[in-house]
């Protein structure tokens, strides 16, 4: 999957540079004064449909928004809903019903909220944004464990196995999280203010509650939790549109000569 991500992160970025070799520098620019769009930009995150179309165990949906507050600083905000099934399977070869520990379905809502801060100079008529951020994230759920095994020492009856110990679900419900996040990412106009974007994103969990009897696996909005760490990596790949909703007049910076 990073794969990709790093090709459609080299895409944006050649996609920018061609915009920008197609607009006027500010050495050109018929007038010195410019008038910069301030407005909504909206949009949802791709990479889930198609998850919950190639995962018949995942469905999830997020849509994304920002707020241009000043020149470079934007108010950022996503929300979002996610169910995934999974199972702890014992081996790797030959996988099969008796070699599953316990299988469980995790659904729950989050929503983050922050900043952006563009780092990218853009020359006139662009809008493009190559940003770092962050964000507090907050998710609520449930996990319900669907079937548990373990392991028995008298092998005469599972010789091949774990013996099933419950296939009765169980729900574990009203669970939290709190994280904060460090975002790196990328938003290049297409076309008539559609913009195509994609983000990296590391994860610190501060605060959870989990169930006494089971310990929380997979978290929605923040995914894998890994054992003894409370570090986790996420991504997104979005399609928004901006509306503009008024305009500010800015000076263009004057050009430095050595």
């Amino acid at each position: 999957m990073s794969r990709y991500f790093i090709s459609l992160l080299c895409l944006l970025c050649l996609g920018i540079s061609w915009s920008q070799d197609q607009n006027p520098s500010a050495s050109q620019a018929d007038s010195l004064e410019r008038t910069d769009p301030y407005g909504i930009r909206f949009g949802v995150d791709l990479s889930r449909p198609v998850l919950s179309f190639i995962n018949d165990r995942y469905t999830g949906i997020e849509l994304v928004g920002d707020f241009r507050l000043r020149d470079r600083l934007f108010l950022a905000a996503e929300l979002g809903n996610e169910e995934k099934g999974q199972s702890e399977i014992l081996g790797e070869e030959d996988p099969g019903p008796s070699n599953v520990l316990y299988d469980y379905t995790t659904k729950g809502s989050y929503v983050k909220l922050g900043v952006n801060f563009n780092s990218y100079q853009n020359w006139y008529g662009m809008n493009n944004v190559i940003y770092v951020g962050g964000r507090y994230a907050f998710s609520t759920f449930s996990h319900t464990l669907n079937s548990a095994s373990y392991f028995n020492s008298n092998r005469y009856w599972d010789p091949n196995g774990f013996t099933l110990l419950t296939d009765s679900a169980q729900e574990f419900g009203g669970l939290n999280a709190s994280w904060l996040e460090m975002v790196v990412g990328i938003n290049a106009e297409i076309f008539g203010n559609f913009y195509l974007g994609v983000s990296v994103r590391l994860g610190y969990i501060f605060s959870q509650k989990s169930a006494e009897d089971f310990p929380n696996l997979w978290i929605p909005g923040f995914n894998k939790v890994t054992d003894g760490s409370n570090f986790g990596t996420s991504f997104n790949y979005t399609l928004s549109y901006f509306l503009p909703l008024y305009k500010k007049t800015k000076l263009p910076q004057p050009e430095t000569s050595e």
